[in-house]
């Protein structure tokens, strides 16, 4: 997400300069005109909003709003975006273009609070980010003469979170949203906790600086410096500063309030549920394209969460899902042709561009052309196709469960053996690397790459199919089952699902000619639970040392083809570090955990007839 702000805003402008030479800063001061504006909220508290005004005043347009945490810089009535939009395409349809910088963040009055809770029966406060959209929108219709009286809003990642926001209450002029990676769920699917484990390296970057207190509105030209390690090797620095205390103390005594949060509410409770914004939209009535990436780093759950529960809350709505092989952004940061080792053969983001963002908005604000798309919109890697469906996940998918066998074998045929189980030592100061190599950067390309620098740890368990014989397309979420005893009382289950290339040079799917492919192990999806939580994360549970336990473990929804001559193999490990903080293994508060707390665990995964382990998948 959020993780590298600067970085990824500097990549972004400069890929929009790359493909539309025409949009830039000069073109923007030609077409438009800047105004600078403090908007009043019904509490009084003024946020600060650029607002871009089309100069041809020969007709009205409709608003397309951006609020935003990241700053709607620059500042000063004189200084211009060098494109305006998700892309440089939607500058020359002329809009008028507002970003907000969001209460308490920037030059904005007010104070921040991450992932605002949603006011309800039980939140009774007066404001929320609703409200502070509806009034935004409010002043807008009233107050910019050349408006036309219809509103869009759009935003990636957190901005996707304040698109979601609008959609509760909404203002009746806000007639078309796009939430794009939406951060939805800060417990269980997005950004900074999976499965009710932290994710240590992004929560530790990314809160170092974005959440830093701001005593008083600023620019971004004297906003807070990131954190900056001079070895580069997050690895190293982390397994130095074991414990969650140690980096508390040393590293954040600027006063990062999310990591007081985070001690405070370990289980699902309150302060996460009233902060999950898909648990209140209810009543949606503007039209709604959930946008996302099939590799998103940061809230591949966000975009899927949102869409079915949109479905699932408004029996009668206009939402759509567009999911493209994309990284975080990628369908407006890149052309969408590829994405790390793998090709695709086609600009995938500029066929959303040019398919769906734009049409979508010009339709609902503009009344131009005929945007009828199907319900659900999704690229299948592996074939490398968009497919459409009425409805996500698929209709017509079927559940298709794979067993795991002794000799680390992966068949569609249940155990018939009376005993079978393997044994192995998982120990957290030795832990498994989630990315190859020296991690100087927690790389987005994690996300596909080949998971054969693990393969051979005697602490990650492999198992695979034979070659397909026939293609296999795996289309929804995923649900490992297994069976499991460790000598410990908690622990965190990885699973992993992986495609494996032919060792053979007879393989046509389309990947980097720099690459050896030969037997690559392409991550499709990998994710986390801890153990604790196996039966509900409002509640931790401890294991039994050495009883056989249940652990279940949903992954985020996939759109992939495995093709014929290819293997499915799934991995199992315990550690994925520094990405997920390490489980000491013993059912103790982890925020107090010391670093002698820290212990081995021998593990059993078992897989007879009386205790099956096993992976079920939506195949089509």
């Amino acid at each position: 997400m959020k993780k590298y702000l600067f970085i990824s805003f500097i990549y972004l402008l400069c890929y929009q300069l790359l493909i539309a030479q025409d949009v830039n800063e000069e073109y923007i001061k030609a077409n438009y005109d800047k105004i600078e504006q403090y908007i009043p909220m019904r509490d009084g508290t003024k946020l600060f909003t650029s607002i871009y005004v089309p100069k041809d005043q020969s007709q009205k347009y409709p608003i397309l709003l951006n609020r935003t945490p990241y700053t709607v810089a620059p500042y000063g009535k004189d200084k211009y975006k060098s494109s305006l939009g998700n892309f440089p395409k939607m500058a020359t349809e002329k809009y008028i273009f507002v970003y907000q910088d969001v209460r308490g963040k920037w030059m904005s009055e007010g104070v921040f609070e991450n992932i605002r809770p949603t006011r309800s029966p039980q939140n009774k406060a007066k404001i929320d980010e609703s409200t502070d959209t509806y009034d935004t929108i409010d002043w807008l219709t009233k107050n910019l003469p050349s408006n036309n009286g219809k509103v869009g809003m759009y935003g990636i990642s957190y901005p996707g979170f304040y698109a979601t926001a609008a959609l509760i209450d909404s203002h009746p002029a806000l007639k078309a949203v796009s939430p794009q990676a939406p951060v939805t769920d800060w417990f269980i699917g997005d950004d900074f906790r999976h499965g009710g484990a932290l994710l240590l390296m992004d929560a530790f970057r990314f809160m170092y600086t974005f959440d830093a207190p701001r005593p008083k509105p600023i620019t971004n030209a004297n906003g807070p410096k990131g954190f900056d390690l001079q070895s580069k090797d997050f690895y190293k620095f982390f397994l130095q500063n074991p414990t969650i205390q140690n980096l508390k103390k040393e590293y954040l005594s600027h006063t990062v309030k999310f990591w007081d949060d985070l001690e405070k509410h370990q289980t699902l409770d309150t302060f996460w549920s009233s902060r999950t914004v898909t648990n209140y939209v209810n009543k949606v009535k503007p039209a709604v394209m959930i946008v996302g990436g099939a590799f998103d780093a940061e809230d591949t759950y966000g975009a899927f969460e949102t869409y079915k529960q949109i479905e699932r809350r408004n029996k009668v709505n206009n939402n759509i899902l567009v999911i493209g092989p994309w990284f975080h952004g990628g369908w407006v940061r890149s052309t969408g042709e590829s994405f790390g080792d793998i090709r695709f053969g086609e600009k995938t983001s500029t066929y959303y561009q040019e398919k769906f963002e734009l049409p979508f908005f010009d339709y609902y604000l503009k009344g131009k052309g005929d945007f009828n798309p199907q319900e659900a919109n999704i690229y299948f890697t592996g074939a490398n196709q968009w497919k459409t469906f009425d409805q996500w996940p698929p209709k017509e998918a079927a559940t298709k469960t794979f067993y795991f066998h002794k000799n680390q074998k992966l068949s569609t045929t249940a155990p018939q053996a009376d005993l079978g189980y393997t044994e192995y030592v998982s120990d957290p100061n030795k832990p498994v690397p989630f990315q190859e190599g020296i991690i100087s950067e927690r790389t987005r390309e994690y996300m596909i790459a080949d998971q054969r620098f693990v393969a051979t740890r005697p602490d990650v368990l492999v198992f695979e199919t034979a070659e397909l014989q026939e293609d296999l397309t795996l289309a929804g979420a995923i649900t490992a089952d297994l069976k499991v005893s460790m000598s410990g009382t908690d622990a965190d289950f990885i699973v992993k699902v992986i495609d494996v290339y032919p060792d053979t040079s007879g393989s046509t799917s389309p990947v980097s000619e720099k690459v050896l492919m030969k037997g690559y192990q392409m991550l499709i999806r990998g994710e986390v639970i801890r153990g604790r939580f196996r039966e509900g994360f409002d509640k931790e549970k401890a294991f039994k040392p050495n009883e056989v336990t249940t652990v279940k473990l949903t992954l985020p929804d996939v759109a992939h083809t495995i093709k014929k001559g290819h293997k499915l193999m799934i991995q199992i490990q315990h550690t994925w570090f520094p990405l997920v903080d390490r489980n000491p293994n013993q059912m103790i508060d982890i925020f107090k955990a010391k670093e002698s707390d820290y212990i081995k665990n021998t593990h059993r995964l078992y897989f007879d007839k009386q205790n099956t382990s096993s992976v079920s998948f939506q195949t089509l």
